[in-house]
């Protein structure tokens, strides 16, 4: 369990069911749902333990990763990597012998993009490396999307969108946290290697994309007044929070005043309180 990062799945079960209800427009077949879910857990599980397989040199060196199962030698390094490719073959199987096979691919497509383009090539190499690895983590939404319509649409495209504009937010603010973990090892987070200033100055830029496009879906059709109302209060309070960042960051307030982690706490708040919204709109309509 430890190996697949439990803890991290729940955000990415978060935007796919609900899209499932938005592309259903109704409530999707639970048996649909049920077996997306748990092919949806294997694939990113699968991808989590071949990530801590490949970075089981730095995870040993940094504090936030010194009690995962390759570093404390409750699994060795080849138990995890033939764990973690049992669970990328198993999950693609059943991806596409049981919903479909384009989830099947895009599924199997998520995994391939986090072990190989992020954690092999991006991660140690570019400040960049979470905004463009981030694309692993928005695929879920046109997984769900296609499990139910075998096909894709604009409101998918969308919501993929959102969250592609939300990782750099979502996960710079505890990168500020943990920036001297990620510089022992010689990551280059953004926080690694720019100012807290320069960090937050980009936060607000990718939060006020995030939250215009987040609005996109209504004018096209996809969502009510409903969806509308919660983007806009929940976008409107996560913009008050990145503000209140860059201003603590331009007055050099350092440490424990930072606050850095009330964005990050709120951005997982931000995306189960939108996507519940994308689950209920329809039945508002």
């Amino acid at each position: 369990m430890a190996l697949t990062k439990p803890r991290i799945i729940e955000l990415l079960l978060i935007t796919t069911v609900p899209v499932m209800f938005l592309a259903q427009q109704g409530v999707p077949d639970l048996k649909l749902v049920l077996l997306t879910c748990l092919g949806g857990y294997l694939s990113a599980g699968g991808a989590n333990a071949l990530n801590m397989y490949i970075d089981r040199d730095i995870d040993a060196l940094m504090d936030r990763t010194s009690q995962r199962p390759l570093v404390t030698g409750m699994v060795s390094p080849r138990e995890c990597l033939a764990f973690g490719i049992t669970l990328a073959v198993v999950s693609t199987l059943l991806f596409g012998l049981t919903v479909n096979w384009l989830s099947a691919w895009l599924s199997l497509g998520a995994l391939l993009f986090y072990v190989v383009v992020y954690t092999m090539i991006l991660k140690r190499r570019t400040s960049q490396n979470i905004v463009w690895g981030g694309i692993a983590g928005c695929l879920p939404v046109l997984i769900g999307w296609s499990a139910v319509t075998d096909s894709m649409s604009w409101a998918p495209i969308i919501l993929f969108l959102v969250m592609f504009f939300w990782t750099p937010p979502h996960y710079w603010p505890l990168s500020m946290k943990v920036r001297e973990d990620y510089a022992r090892v010689g990551v280059p987070m953004l926080p690694v290697v720019a100012s807290n200033k320069v960090v937050a100055r980009q936060i607000v830029i990718y939060s006020w994309v995030m939250v215009a496009v987040s609005l996109l879906l209504t004018p096209l059709g996809y969502t009510g007044w409903f969806y509308t109302l919660v983007a806009l209060a929940a976008g409107g309070f996560w913009l008050w929070e990145a503000h209140g960042l860059q201003n603590r960051a331009k007055a050099e307030v350092t440490g424990a005043k930072l606050k850095e982690m009330r964005l990050f706490h709120w951005s997982i708040t931000y995306v189960s309180i939108l996507f519940v919204a994308v689950a209920v709109d329809p039945f508002l309509r």
